[in-house]
């Protein structure tokens, strides 16, 4: 497992997968299950697994937390860089955050809260969360004003927070002036699109992003990382086609729950399966939901395969 300090080429080797977390019947961790997920992105060059979100952590417990850390060291192989997250609220993050200095773990990222949080008391807490386990954070952005672009160049600078993971939605992705004044103070090279494929086109080839994170990489890792290579490569023509593979399955994500649509894709898929959703999450029920999650699923990883023939074939 990488152990080594946090680099913009860290950002830019893999598309960081933002995994769902794979549970048994009793909501205990699955160590097989999800040992199945890992070796399914690692077979198509996947190294990055970040677990946050899409692994509802906003609900697990701090009493689980040294739990999770240790599954994910045993699931990393050599090359894998696990990222597990921290909080949301201030009082759980400090507390994983003292777990983690025991740890080799080279940074965490913090979930993102909305209430009550002010961008000032942010910047502040991330301060003191840094300083707690001696090692950089990744911040995730997800609304206007979660921090300022001030505050935010003035962490990296201070080597408070290694990278930003940006997932503000906007109608337009390419229109985005709160993301061009990070991108200003913070520097390109320590920014992900933190929104999966839709955006990534447009945040990559207008904004310059070092990279960015997804959660259908989990069912279909050789097309994210080829696009991946097309947006580095600046081929933007071929990212386009690519990114449009994934909006079935993205826009199903959007219309019932990114987190919930995504835990049933990868078992409907037949990566591994997921099992139920810890509490206060749940498990999408609705049958036929679970069909058009079902079939968007199946189509990206038959996509996938047939990409993985191809590029096999030569």
């Amino acid at each position: 497992m990488k152990t080594t300090a946090v680099t913009p080429a860290d950002l830019a080797r893999s598309v960081l997968a933002v995994a769902p977390l794979a549970r048994a019947a009793d909501l205990r961790v699955s160590d097989a299950e999800n040992r199945r997920l890992v070796a399914h992105l690692l077979a198509g060059g996947v190294t990055t697994l970040l677990y946050g979100g899409n692994a509802n952590l906003y609900n697990a417990g701090v009493g689980d937390f040294a739990e999770l850390l240790d599954a994910l060291e045993g699931w990393a192989a050599e090359e894998t860089w696990m990222i597990p997250s921290i909080g949301a609220d201030y009082g759980k993050a400090l507390d994983q955050a003292r777990i983690l200095k025991e740890r080799s773990f080279p940074t965490a990222m913090l979930l993102p809260l909305g209430f009550p949080a002010t961008p000032v008391g942010v910047a502040t807490g991330l301060r003191r969360l840094a300083d707690a386990p001696g090692l950089p954070l990744i911040a995730y952005v997800k609304s206007d004003g979660f921090i300022t672009a001030g505050d935010a160049g003035r962490l990296k600078d201070d080597g408070v927070i290694c990278a930003v993971k940006y997932a503000v939605v906007r109608s337009d992705p390419a229109d985005d002036p709160y993301l061009q004044e990070l991108v200003a103070a913070v520097g390109p090279e320590h920014i992900v699109s933190g929104i999966g494929e839709r955006p990534a086109v447009a945040h990559l080839s207008r904004f310059r992003l070092q990279g960015f994170t997804s959660g259908s990489v989990c069912i279909a890792p050789r097309l994210s990382m080829e696009l991946l290579r097309a947006l580095q490569a600046g081929e933007w023509p071929s990212a386009e086609a690519i990114r449009e593979v994934f909006l079935p399955l993205e826009d199903v994500r959007d219309r019932h729950s990114p987190i919930r649509t995504l835990h049933e894709a990868v078992r409907l898929a037949g990566i591994c399966d997921t099992g139920p959703m810890a509490p206060f999450l749940s498990n999408l029920a609705d049958p036929e939901v679970l069909e058009a999650v079902e079939e968007a699923a199946r189509a990206l990883r038959d996509a996938d395969e047939t990409f993985a023939r191809a590029t096999a074939a030569g």
